[in-house]
């Protein structure tokens, strides 16, 4: 296990693979983990660094307010504690809310940058996507908003093949939960975060990824980062909702190794 120190706390990191440098950023779940099926291709190409975000995992964790911003400066932090001057960057989701922020206030330390499953304007499908997850959370603790997640994650028919695994994951997501004054902190960082200021301040070639079928951050929202970021060009895939990545990992790596190697 590897930890830096940013300041006085420490972050859980990873580091694997060889070739071009390449930071994956995970979802409003923050663990490494999440790219777990993607490192052996990724691996053949790049260096992977992952990380859990503060937190998360078995990163510091810190209860209070949480923002998109604050996020980022941890993750600047993060990349100064391990000598990383330059990365290209893929960020899930709130990985990719993140992502924005990093390249738009520091433009050199990013290469090139695919935006997943992510946002700038919260909609109203997001908006009412969050505000669930936030009641299951204030109702019934940590474990109902873990079980409930593969509802927005995942198109029903991988949740029905995948059923036995999706289960176990979601049993240790329950084990291994950070503290609900945490996870709600987290959906408000999400809630409360506005990209659009920074997209035209983004100067690094970026992919913006998204299945069709995602309901969590809908096609539409990909869209709204395509039209605003300059250099950027939207791909939409068939299938795979909110965590494509997961769900035909083949077809998502396939579109974003060729984009990274250009």
């Amino acid at each position: 296990m590897s930890f830096a120190s940013v300041g006085d706390e420490d972050f859980y990191y990873e580091i694997a693979g060889s070739g071009p440098a390449l930071l994956l950023v995970t979802g409003l779940a923050g663990v490494a983990s999440y790219w777990d099926i993607n490192m052996p291709a990724l691996t053949r190409h790049f260096t992977v660094i992952r990380y859990d975000h503060r937190g998360t995992g078995q990163s510091v964790r810190t209860e209070g307010a949480y923002s998109i911003e604050a996020l980022t400066d941890d993750l600047v932090g993060l990349l100064d504690a391990l000598g990383l001057e330059q990365v290209m960057l893929l960020g899930h989701s709130t990985g990719g809310a993140i992502g924005q922020v990093l390249a738009a206030r520091h433009p050199a330390r990013v290469e090139r940058m695919v935006l997943y499953a992510s946002w700038a304007s919260l909609c109203p499908q997001m908006a009412l996507c969050m505000e669930l997850r936030l009641q299951l959370l204030r109702a019934y603790g940590p474990e109902a908003y873990h079980r409930a997640s593969p509802v927005f994650l995942y198109p029903p028919r991988h949740v029905c093949d995948a059923w036995p695994q999706l289960e176990e994951t979601l049993v240790s997501a329950t084990e291994n939960s950070t503290t609900a004054p945490i996870l709600e902190a987290r959906v408000h960082a999400v809630t409360s975060f506005d990209g659009l200021p920074y997209l035209a301040d983004i100067t690094c070639p970026t992919l913006v990824l998204v299945a069709r079928d995602d309901i969590l951050t809908p096609p539409a929202s990909s869209e709204v980062l395509a039209q605003h970021i300059p250099n950027a060009t939207l791909q939409l895939l068939p299938y795979g909702a909110h965590a494509v990545s997961q769900c035909d990992p083949e077809t998502f790596q396939t579109a974003l190794i060729s984009f990274l190697m250009q």
